[in-house]
């Protein structure tokens, strides 16, 4: 096999799998906000703003101290 065809395809996978990343960051983004609104005191765009500049730990403090217990 060419090893221009591999790079081709080593281009592809990276592409795919960073896609992959950017639609589950902004999920996390849109599900953190939207639970938010029913679940928090706090204002929603902060917890959306937390969960984007970082990612995994926003969601889990959003997790932990930011919804209400009903």
């Amino acid at each position: 096999m060419s090893p221009l065809l591999l790079q081709g395809a080593a281009a592809g996978i990276a592409l795919l799998i960073s896609l992959v990343f950017l639609v589950v960051h902004l999920a996390m983004i849109v599900w953190t906000y939207s639970d938010a609104e029913s679940r928090s005191d706090h204002p929603p765009i902060l917890w959306a703003l937390v969960v984007f500049f970082a990612p995994i730990l926003g969601l889990l403090l959003y997790l932990i101290i930011g919804r209400n217990s009903y």
